[in-house]
């Protein structure tokens, strides 16, 4: 008997033991500690910006916009500074037409606003409930909100703030924007006079390369479209997907054309901002990736007396936002962004060494940078990959005011 309970009794100590062990692995902190969070994410599901002309409307009705209570809260709007709103002419222009229904084109809709609600939950897990980075509750001293000035984005970033904060917030939520003519969150052909003469080529010339306008052809006359209405790919696209995310009827004729449809909108996004033409690229994203950029550096040259509170910078932009940068860091998929998406970059820092790596996810999924040694980036090969596209707000601007022809890399 004394020889079983000797044995239990050490079984026991092995087991104490064996728990100890793996309760000090738990508690071990990982090699690199999370320093900083910047988000780019895309609004969620919207009414589309404009219809296919020649085909039967779908009837995008005020109730299909109603919000979901668990999304709101209590946020301002302001400007960079922190003053008043300023004026938004994209959104001005918007609501000079009526989709057949009764609502303004590019509207968020009840589906959109759950969509970026998932995404702040989504977020909380990674970073409230799985990594204690922040605390459960909003606070304008760690998270940085800032919006295309477009009512889809702006409530977008609302509700994205809803589900990761689950509503809870010490102070209101200011959600700052940008005059139209300064705004970087997206490519700005206003504010940009040789972005606008680019791409604007570019685009004109997408439409006739020679398998883009064959398609082009082929589905109009499919679809009855007349010879006479200015239609594209990316046109078509907007609406049908429009369309089917929010379960209204599409022409039968683009059940067959789906695929092809979404291959030649992304063909001619990739002709727009084609990597190898380098100004389109560095005019269109330039000033965002510069910013954070220096964002990182910010975050590390926080001396120890006053550290940079700041954890997460929130941006809520476009599709035509996503894939440029997409395209720079050399990770797009082929893909049109869906509604929602999210390119998530990350600071870490050795905790014994203070090196600086950067962590690029997409939807969610770690990304290894085109030119990166690893998915953890030494934040040094961050930077040269970013260079060649980066532009600061000096440069940019001198870019966009010149007025001889664009020069090749």
């Amino acid at each position: 008997m004394r020889g079983l309970w000797g044995g239990a009794a050490a079984l026991g100590s092995v087991s104490v033991a064996f728990g100890s062990m793996l309760w000090s692995q738990q508690k071990t902190k990982p090699e690199k500690a999370l320093k900083l969070v910047q988000i780019l994410f895309r609004h969620g599901a919207r009414t589309p910006l404009k219809s296919i002309p020649d085909i039967m409307e779908a009837q995008w009705v005020p109730t299909l916009l109603e919000p979901p209570p668990h999304t709101s809260i209590d946020y301002v709007v302001t400007d960079l500074q922190g003053g008043p709103r300023p004026p938004a002419p994209i959104e001005d222009s918007y609501r000079k037409n009526i989709l057949s229904g009764g609502t303004f084109p590019g509207q968020l809709t009840t589906l959109g606003m759950q969509q970026l609600y998932e995404l702040g939950k989504r977020l909380r897990g990674r970073y409230i409930e799985e990594s204690d980075f922040l605390t459960s509750t909003f606070n304008p001293a760690e998270v940085y909100v800032r919006s295309t000035n477009i009512v889809r984005t702006i409530e977008s970033a609302k509700c994205l703030v809803a589900g990761l904060f689950q509503q809870k917030q010490k102070a209101i939520v200011p959600i700052l924007t940008s005059e139209a003519e300064s705004e970087i969150l997206y490519p700005n052909y206003h504010g940009c006079k040789m972005l606008k003469i680019l791409c604007g080529h570019r685009w004109a010339e997408s439409t006739t390369l020679p398998d883009i306008a064959a398609d082009l052809q082929s589905i109009q006359s499919e679809l009855g479209i007349a010879a006479h209405q200015k239609v594209d790919f990316i046109l078509i696209r907007d609406d049908m997907v429009a369309r089917e995310t929010h379960g209204l009827p599409c022409p039968q004729v683009l059940d067959t054309w789906r695929d092809k449809v979404e291959q030649r909108a992304v063909d001619m996004m990739c002709h727009i901002f084609e990597p190898s033409k380098r100004e389109s690229l560095q005019l269109s994203v330039g000033p965002l990736l510069h910013m954070l950029v220096d964002n990182i550096e910010e975050k590390l040259q926080g001396t120890s007396s006053e550290p940079s509170r700041l954890k997460v910078f929130l941006y809520s932009a476009h599709d035509t936002t996503l894939i440029p940068c997409l395209l720079a860091l050399g990770i797009f998929d082929m893909r049109w962004p869906p509604y929602a998406a999210d390119l998530t970059v990350e600071l870490h820092q050795n905790r014994k060494t203070n090196e600086a790596f950067v962590k690029v996810s997409y939807v969610g999924e770690d990304q290894l940078i085109r030119g990166c040694s690893a998915v953890y980036c030494p934040l040094e090969e961050f930077k040269q990959i970013l260079s060649t596209y980066s532009l600061s707000p000096d440069d940019y601007h001198s870019h966009c005011n010149r007025t001889v022809g664009p020069t090749e890399p």
